[in-house]
C-alpha cells in the first residue's frame, strides 16, 4: 500500500447490486474506503461485531437506517454505526458516494 491514494489510478472492486469500492488507505487501527452506488442500490442491513464504522456522504443522497432510526442524508452528512449496530443504506441518486471509515481496519477488504 502506498501512503497516497490517487483515485483515478485505483481500480474499483465490483461488489454487485450496483455497488463498487476502492480501498483508499489503512493502518492496523483505521481504514478508509470509497464506495460508489448506482440509483436504488442497497447496502443491505448488517452489523459489525469487531468494527466501528463512520460513513461520510461525499456525493449524492442516501436513505440510511441505523439501529431502527431512519434518516435521509446528503453530501456533507455522515452517520456512525458502532460495534453491533445494525445499519444499511439505499442510494437515492446514481453515482452517490460514501467514504466509509472503519476501526480497526477490515482485513477482509485487502489481501495482506
Amino acid at each position: 500500500m502506498s501512503v497516497f491514494f490517487i483515485n483515478h489510478e485505483a481500480e474499483f472492486e465490483e461488489l454487485g447490486g450496483g455497488i463498487k469500492r476502492k480501498v483508499m488507505a489503512w493502518s492496523d487501527d483505521l481504514m478508509a474506503v470509497y464506495v460508489c452506488f448506482e440509483l436504488d442500490a442497497v447496502g443491505a442491513p448488517h452489523a459489525h461485531e469487531a468494527h466501528d464504522q463512520i460513513a461520510y456522504v461525499a456525493k449524492g443522497r442516501f436513505l440510511v437506517e441505523v439501529d431502527g432510526k431512519v434518516q435521509h442524508l446528503q453530501a456533507g452528512d455522515a452517520f456512525i454505526a458502532t460495534k453491533g449496530a445494525e445499519h444499511g443504506v439505499v442510494a437515492l441518486e446514481a453515482g452517490s458516494v460514501l467514504i466509509d471509515t472503519f476501526s480497526p481496519m477490515r482485513k477482509d477488504f485487502v489481501a495482506i
